[in-house]
C-alpha cells in the first residue's frame, strides 16, 4: 500500500458562518479540508487543491495534524475560495450569500508521478475537472472511484456530470441533488434512476434524517446519529464521505456488506462534525470517543 492510498480532489476555503448559535469569519473550511481531516481517521489521504497567497499557515498546519499529504496543495497569486453562508431555522440547508471562486477559477488539478491513489474521491467541482483527474489515474491501480456533485453542476454541466458518472464506481448526493438529477421525486426511483447513469453504488444523504444506499439490486437505509444540539452543518456532507471513503480505503473492501458499515462510519464522524464550527470538533476528538458513539449508534439501531 502506498503512502497516501486515498486521494482527495476538491476545494480549500476560507468561510464565513452564521447559524442561529453563534457567528464566525475567517472558518477552515472547504470540501477537501472536512474530506481529508474525516478520512484521516481510518486512512492517510493526499489533498489535491489551490489556496490563494492569503491562505494562513496556522490552516495548513491544522491538515498537518493528521496523516495527510499536502503535496498537491497548490498556492497560487490571489486571495482563496470563500464561501459566506447562513442557516436558519432549517439547519439541513444553508442559505449562499456570497461566493468568491478566486484563484479556483484557474485551478488545473495535475497529479503528481509516483503519487497515484488507490481510491480516489472528487469532490464538489466543476465536472470538467472531475474529468481531467479521471484521465490522470490508471486503472486498476485504482480501484475504487467516487464522486459528489451539486445543483449548480447538474443544471448548467449535465452532460459533462454524465460522462464522470459513467466512469466512476460511487457517487454521493443529497436528497435535493439526487431528485434533480434523476427528474424522479421518489428517492428509491431517484437512486436506481442515478445507478442507471453509470455508478453501482449511490448514497444519498438526507441530513437529519439519515442517508439510502443502493449497491447494485441491495438496499440499505440508515438513520441519522441523534444529536440535542447541531451547532454547525457546515462540512457535514463532506465529513461523511471522508468517513466512507477513508473506512473503505482501510478495508479494502466494496462489497455491500462493508460498504454498510462504511456509510454508519460516514454517519458518526459527520455527527462530530456538526457539533462545532469549522473543523475544531474533530480536532478535538478524544481517543475512542468514535468507537464510543458507533458502539451507541449500533444499539439505538438495533431491534
Amino acid at each position: 500500500m502506498s503512502k497516501f492510498p486515498l486521494m482527495v480532489v476538491g476545494t480549500v476555503a476560507v468561510d464565513s458562518v452564521e447559524t442561529p448559535f453563534g457567528k464566525k469569519d475567517a472558518v477552515f473550511g472547504g470540501s477537501a479540508s472536512y474530506f481529508s481531516y474525516a478520512a484521516s481517521f481510518f486512512s492517510p489521504v493526499n489533498l489535491v487543491a489551490v489556496v490563494g497567497s492569503d491562505f494562513p499557515e496556522e490552516y495548513r498546519n491544522v491538515l498537518k495534524e493528521r496523516p495527510i499529504g499536502l503535496e498537491h496543495l497548490q498556492t497560487a497569486n490571489g486571495k482563496t475560495f470563500h464561501w459566506k453562508g447562513k442557516y436558519e431555522a432549517d439547519m439541513n440547508a444553508a442559505l449562499t450569500l456570497e461566493t468568491h471562486l478566486n484563484v479556483l477559477l484557474d485551478f488545473k488539478p495535475r497529479l503528481k508521478a509516483g503519487h497515484e491513489p488507490e481510491t480516489l474521491f472528487l469532490a464538489n467541482i466543476d465536472p470538467d475537472l472531475q474529468m481531467t483527474v479521471l484521465d490522470q489515474v490508471q486503472r486498476p491501480k485504482c480501484r475504487f472511484i467516487a464522486c459528489d456533485t451539486m445543483n449548480y453542476w447538474i443544471e448548467q454541466k449535465r452532460s459533462a456530470l454524465k460522462k464522470v458518472l459513467a466512469r466512476v464506481d460511487m457517487v454521493v448526493v443529497n436528497d435535493g441533488e439526487a431528485r434533480l438529477l434523476s427528474e424522479e421525486l421518489n428517492l428509491i426511483k431517484a437512486g436506481r434512476a442515478i445507478q442507471a447513469l453509470g455508478p453501482g453504488i449511490v448514497i444519498v444523504k438526507k441530513g437529519e434524517h439519515g442517508a439510502l444506499l443502493f449497491h447494485g439490486e441491495k438496499f440499505f437505509t440508515l438513520p441519522a446519529y441523534p444529536l440535542e444540539e447541531v451547532f454547525d452543518p457546515t462540512g457535514a456532507g463532506d465529513s461523511f464521505a471522508g468517513g466512507v471513503m477513508g473506512y473503505l480505503t482501510k478495508t479494502a473492501d466494496t462489497g455491500f456488506e462493508n460498504v454498510k458499515k462504511a456509510v454508519v462510519h460516514g454517519a458518526v464522524i459527520a455527527s462530530f462534525t456538526v457539533e462545532h464550527f469549522g473543523l475544531e470538533r474533530l480536532r478535538n476528538l478524544r481517543e475512542g470517543e468514535i468507537e464510543e458513539r458507533l458502539g451507541q449508534f449500533q444499539r439505538i439501531c438495533m431491534f
